[in-house]
């Protein structure tokens, strides 16, 4: 079986110092992969990143991360990803990573995602050049998903690491009128077309821990307000080899971390 921990939405900020740390000491007990899904930062700069890379050197486990709308805001992107680099953390987007764990591959596509809403209620790339290109931009982030994915190739276990929410299910509890910021259908549907085992995600601090994609695939809401704990850890293998609570066969995710 595979254990991975997973949370997003840590904003680590200039008083952060000392914070995570401690609540991630027990990681390496827990789980063989910490994901961490966006807004890891406050504001995105260089110092921020450097603090949260701080608090993650103590984690022996490996690391994958994607960067959020938070991380962008200070336009350091580049320096943000190098500080949190240098802590060992891999920084993902459009791009796929594997890693092998008892004769399992695991496989993780990362990318940040991007907004424009669900079926019912969606923006579309008509009318204005700025419309269009805010359309046009998710539909970029929803292909690097899908080749993200299908770079991953035949891994035992598939996951896709986004911070923008791919259905609407796990929105339940935001506002409807801001659904529109926080996900796209786009990006479901193109998990769906490439195939994962779990996708999880950040971004919606009220929103809802679990939802499906249209085609059946487990999504995960890993904010850290909503899932209330410094991580959530999934067990993802054959349903003998998980314990009860744990176990992630057939498409099924449960928590293990309480």
């Amino acid at each position: 079986m595979i254990r991975v921990a997973a949370v997003g939405d840590v904003h680590v900020g200039r008083d952060s110092r000392g914070r995570l740390a401690p609540a991630f000491e027990t990681v390496d007990d827990h789980a063989d992969l910490l994901l961490l899904a966006g807004d890891l930062t406050q504001v995105g700069t260089e110092d921020e990143a450097a603090i949260l890379a701080d608090e993650l050197r103590g984690v022996s486990v490996p690391i994958v991360a994607v960067l959020g709308n938070h991380d962008l805001h200070s336009d350091q992107t580049e320096r943000v990803v190098s500080a949190i680099e240098a802590a060992g953390v891999q920084v993902l987007e459009g791009e796929a990573a594997t890693f092998k764990f008892d004769g399992s591959t695991v496989g993780i596509a990362g990318a940040k995602g991007f907004g424009g809403g669900f079926a019912g209620a969606c923006a579309s790339d008509f009318g204005e050049p700025e419309m269009k290109e805010f359309i046009r931009h998710t539909l970029e982030r929803a292909d690097r998903v899908e080749e993200a994915l299908d770079d991953v190739g035949d891994a035992d276990v598939r996951i896709a690491l986004l911070h923008y929410a791919p259905v609407k299910d796990t929105l339940l509890g935001e506002k409807l009128e801001i659904y529109p910021f926080l996900g796209s259908y786009l990006l479901g549907e193109a998990v769906d077309r490439a195939g994962a085992d779990l996708v999880v995600h950040g971004h919606a601090h009220h929103g809802t821990e679990k939802g499906l994609t249209p085609g059946g695939i487990r999504v995960r809401n890993v904010a850290h307000p909503v899932i209330g704990r410094p991580y959530n850890v999934y067990c993802l293998g054959p349903e003998e080899e998980c314990a009860v609570g744990e176990r992630v066969p057939a498409g099924s995710v449960e928590p293990a971390v309480e």
